[in-house]
């Protein structure tokens, strides 16, 4: 009984099994990933194939080129047309006429029936050649389509491609056509060679984590400042349209982030986004936010994957452009040996014409009565000049020369035909001596191509290395913390108006708060919306690297005074610290904040036989050292007081400096015991 119910699920688990890897190879190859020898997509390729089978010069309408795709392309009109659109506004292979849309603004194109198109002239001469293009039948088997096509650009690096398939994808950068052809020029002439992207909406590019093709690419919108008031994008990052980039800047503004007093979008044939600041914001201030916290900075990871000897390959630019190059110098040389062999072909009729009407061979068959004998008779007169012909006379040859017409021989021009066998033979010498030079020919047709259609293609985007945005460091001090010791809570969500707020400080959501409890305890926290940390707490501030903070604290176990100083301490989130060894009776004194000019003064326990009761104490002199040392010694009697008196004369009393955060210890230090 098991082996009747076990038996259809198996044979269900093939069936999906082998549909589901049908499916796959259909979706990889046929659909989503570009071919590496001609750098299209099957859907690219029907298209470019149907407006050369309709190519007279002239434009058609899109969508009349869509209906004739659709007789080799399985799949609908609107893919048909989407792709078109997609690959007429890249400028290279495709002249537009009509709206196909804005690249900048992501306006989308006209109905297909307004618009029109036919193929560029770079096109005409890069990508066709049916001598060297191989046809198999379409879907349905009424007509022929190219596997691939001859191109003598690389065009998978030009275009680039995007594509997503069934357990892979491609993100294939586009490049500049003249840099890609002279890479091709030094890979021929063996010499290194290096690529990088270059985006038809411009931009700037960090290639430090560009890996061949792979790895990550940083790009950013080009800004300018016309005045301090204002800025300005010129220019945009891969792949994004003023309308993303709009949005971005727009949620950024909602949230804080930055302050903007209105964004207008004047794009046209150029990018133009102007950004007018909010009252006592600077351009200056501002850039930097808009790289961390909006769209202008983008981070691209590509991925080269490319369908190579009908199987999915991940590969680098200089391998694919190698490949490409190899190709190109085989394509050529096919071509110029069917050439060659053309111009013999030409040259052997010519000289078969000539013979035959110089010698006055057909004056042989005038008298013949019958085909064979006219064949025959032919043949044997030619038999004397077979030493002056590069191959054997065949049927073919003798039938061409009976087609020759009355009128041809009588104005046959001895002179003429003379010099026209002499220009075929300066031609087959010619490509004859190109043929021994491959790689010299190669290189001399990329820099004609460069020649004619480099100024069309220049470079669009900047290659620069920039440094990474520090979202803290850009960030607005939007969030208010404060602290309420009544109640032990501290957080932005804490405000004035409705309680008494002990202590607080301006930050952004990015900052890090330290917090110092009177014990000398210490610890840092992420800006909290609300949490409890106790009414111990002696200072709140935001974490910076500059920080120095001066300590008076008493030790309990000696129930002395110790002064320290030390810059901002290591420290892991949310991890308790401690500013000197832990006892009940340790407290601290007083914590000010600063790295030169502060003082105070140390009022000591009374004592019968000292002269002063009090010293006044330059922090200056206090080296800086780290957060665990034990610091210097105050005094050898009791601390009942330390008051800051940084900028007061020395002898005059000083009410203590009231500070946020920082202050003098608890008023219990008054009621010590005297030493």
């Amino acid at each position: 009984m098991s082996e009747i119910t076990e038996t259809p699920r198996g044979k269900l688990h093939q069936l999906f099994d082998a549909n589901f890897l049908d499916y796959t190879a259909y979706v990889i190859r046929e659909r989503a990933i570009p071919d590496t020898d001609d750098g299209l997509k099957p859907v690219q390729r029907r298209i470019l194939q149907t407006l050369h089978n309709m190519d007279d010069g002239r434009f058609h309408k899109v969508a009349n080129v869509v209906g004739e795709t659709m007789k080799l392309h399985p799949h609908g009109d609107q893919s048909i047309f989407d792709a078109l659109v997609n690959l007429a506004n890249k400028g290279y292979l495709i002249d537009r006429q009509g709206n196909f849309g804005n690249i900048f603004t992501g306006d989308q194109a006209s109905a297909p029936r307004y618009i029109e198109c036919r193929l560029s002239p770079l096109a005409r001469e890069t990508l066709f050649n049916r001598d060297l293009t191989e046809f198999v039948d379409s879907y349905d088997g009424r007509m022929q389509e190219p596997v691939r096509l001859p191109a003598k650009i690389p065009l998978l690096l030009l275009l680039g491609a995007e594509g997503i398939a069934v357990g892979m994808a491609t993100k294939i950068m586009p490049h500049n056509f003249t840099e890609l052809l002279q890479a091709q020029i030094a890979c021929l002439r063996g010499e290194p060679f290096a690529m990088y992207p270059d985006f038809p909406r411009g931009g700037i590019i960090d290639v430090t984590g560009y890996d061949h093709g792979n790895g990550r690419l940083r790009c950013r919108a080009r800004l300018s400042q016309p005045d301090p008031k204002t800025i300005v994008i010129t220019e945009l990052p891969y792949n994004l349209t003023t309308q993303n980039l709009i949005e971005s800047i727009e949620k950024a503004a909602k949230a804080n982030k930055l302050k903007i007093a209105s964004i207008n979008d004047y794009t046209a044939e150029k990018v133009e986004v102007e950004i007018k600041l909010a009252r006592g914001v600077l351009a200056e201030e501002t850039i930097d936010a808009l790289y961390a916290f909006t769209d202008c900075e983008l981070s691209v990871s590509p991925s080269l994957v490319t369908i190579e000897d009908n199987l999915p390959r991940q590969r680098t630019v200089e391998e694919v452009l190698r490949r490409n190059t190899d190709l190109l110098k085989a394509n050529l040389e096919r071509e110029l040996r069917i050439e060659l062999g053309r111009m013999e072909e030409k040259w052997h009729a010519r000289k078969l014409e000539q013979i035959f009407i110089e010698e006055r061979l057909y004056k042989e068959i005038e008298e013949k009565i019958n085909y064979k004998a006219v064949i025959s008779t032919i043949r044997q007169s030619l038999v004397p000049f077979a030493a002056e012909l590069q191959r054997k006379i065949t049927g073919e040859d003798v039938e061409r020369l009976l087609e020759i017409k009355i009128r041809r021989i009588s104005r046959y021009d001895i002179n003429r035909q003379e010099k026209e066998l002499r220009e075929i033979e300066k031609q087959i010498g010619q490509i004859k001596q190109q043929l021994t030079d491959m790689v010299g020919f190669t290189i001399g047709h990329l820099e004609d191509l460069i020649a004619r259609y480099g100024e069309h293609f220049p470079r669009q985007s900047e290659l620069r290395t920039f440094d990474e945005v520090d979202a803290r460091a850009a960030a607005l001090s939007n969030l208010t913390v404060g602290y309420h010791r009544e109640s032990g809570f501290l957080g932005h969500k804490i405000k004035a108006e409705d309680t008494a707020v002990d202590l607080e400080c301006s930050c952004s959501e990015y900052d890090r708060l330290l917090l110092i409890f009177k014990d000398g305890l210490y610890k840092v926290i992420n800006v909290p919306d609300k949490l409890f940390v106790g009414p111990d707490v002696l200072w709140l501030g935001v974490v910076k690297n500059d920080l120095v903070f001066n300590l008076v604290y008493r030790h309990g176990p000696e129930n002395l005074a110790y002064v320290k100083r030390f810059a901002m301490p290591r420290f892991i989130i949310g991890r308790e610290y401690r500013l000197f060894e832990e006892h009940k009776r340790s407290a601290i004194l007083l914590l000010l904040l600063g790295r030169e000019g502060l003082r105070i003064r140390v009022s000591l326990a009374p004592s019968a036989r000292a002269r002063l009761n009090a010293v006044e104490l330059d922090l200056d002199e206090v080296l800086i050292k780290g957060v665990a040392a034990r610091g210097k010694r105050v005094a050898t009697r009791t601390v009942r007081k330390v008051t800051d008196i940084t900028g007061t004369p020395r002898k005059p009393q000083v009410t203590p400096l009231e500070l946020p955060g920082i202050g003098s210890a608890p008023d219990d230090t008054d009621k010590q015991p005297d030493e």
